[in-house]
Parts: C-alpha cells; structure tokens; sequence
C-alpha cells in the first residue's frame, strides 16, 4: 500500500534534473561547435551554386558566396565572447 502511495505522490523529474540536464545538452553544444564550427548553407544545402533561371549556367549560392557552408550560432556565440573578453583586458 505505500508503494502505490509513493508512486501517486510522485510528480516526475525535479527542477535540479531538468538543470542538469540543460547544462550537458548546452555543454554538448559548445564542444560540437568547437570541433565542427561550420555547418552546410541553409540556402543552398551545402552545394554552394543553383542553376540559373535559363537553366544553362551555375550562379553562386548569395548567403555563402559559394564556399558553400556557414559558421554555426554557437561559434558565432563563442567568437563574439572571447573577442569581447580579450578588448576588456587591454
């Protein structure tokens, strides 16, 4: 009987797990962006040119200008905070 009573005063993960769990998958993150820092073009899925509207020539892909990837949020993140913690101690 208290089994059932513990199991219905139960009310699922608490506030410390949701934390942590925030902070792993926020960790995971910066060490993905710092090992991959670039990621495929969101415009042209990483091919770096379309078609012309004739259909005969190649143009470059205008968000990447052709190189075909872009650096992703977090490095951008990360760039941005270190630049402005290196100004600080000049």
């Amino acid at each position: 009987m208290s089994l059932l009573m513990a199991a219905a005063n139960d009310s699922g993960p608490s506030v410390a797990a949701w934390l942590l769990l925030a902070v792993v998958f926020g960790g995971g993150y910066i060490v993905h962006c710092l090992i991959w820092p670039f990621r495929a073009c969101s415009k042209c899925g990483g091919g770096g040119r379309f078609r012309s509207a004739s259909g005969r020539a190649w143009r470059y892909c205008d968000k990447c200008g052709g190189c075909a990837a872009e650096v992703r949020p977090g490095r951008r993140l990360w760039t941005y905070l270190t630049k402005t913690r290196d100004k600080g101690n000049r």
